[in-house]
């Protein structure tokens, strides 16, 4: 689970993980970097909202996964600024599934013809572990369930078609407060959950 702590002041974190919790997810690179400075050290940060490509250079150092890789774009300039301190970058490509316009992410034939073109080998500092998205924003059940079925079936097909010899693309991030368990019915592995444990967004 990762403990969604974007907008929530150290304190709230700091009582989540006392109890345990050890990852937490932010969207903002300013606020994730203040963090990161003043909380304990062995926390894994996440990276799960949209991230501009001048913002890279600040998380490269520390970032443990990063949930949204939504541009061919953005993934050259997390390899970049990764190399350059010697590191190797996990990263979930990000997939639009909801209805609304709104959200990132790669189209799956977008996906499909990324992965296909085989550029993405030649970037030595990422490691693609997986898949990210988010399922449309409403009280339809059976829209979510259906959005969370088609990315878990398009995961297995990426998973076969170029990561079989890879145990690190295992990873599918999907699931919120308000649908985690269908996103775990159909085989998230990282849910990310925010207001069911810090309560509503401090704004």
């Amino acid at each position: 689970m990762v403990a969604i702590s974007k907008f929530h002041p150290n304190e709230a974190i700091k009582e989540a993980y006392h109890a345990g919790q050890r990852i937490f997810g932010e969207s903002k690179v300013q606020e994730m970097n203040a963090k990161h400075e003043s909380l304990p050290q062995d926390i894994e940060w996440h990276f799960i909202g949209h991230l501009q490509t001048n913002k890279v250079k600040y998380i490269v150092s520390y970032v443990a996964l990063i949930h949204s890789i939504d541009s061919y774009k953005l993934l050259i300039e997390v390899n970049k600024q990764a190399a350059k301190i010697n590191r190797r970058i996990d990263c979930l490509i990000q997939l639009h599934i909801a209805l609304e316009e709104t959200k990132f992410g790669f189209s799956m034939d977008e996906c499909r013809e990324l992965l296909a073109s085989g550029i993405w080998k030649d970037l030595k500092n990422i490691r693609i572990c997986g898949l990210m998205g988010m399922a449309t924003n409403t009280e339809n059940i059976d829209q979510i369930k259906s959005e969370f079925h088609s990315l878990s079936n398009f995961f297995r097909e990426i998973k076969t078609k170029w990561f079989a010899e890879e145990n690190s693309f295992k990873e599918l991030s999907m699931g919120m407060s308000h649908d985690y368990h269908e996103a775990i019915a159909e085989g998230s592995t990282l849910i990310r959950v925010g207001s069911k444990i810090f309560g509503e967004r401090i704004y």
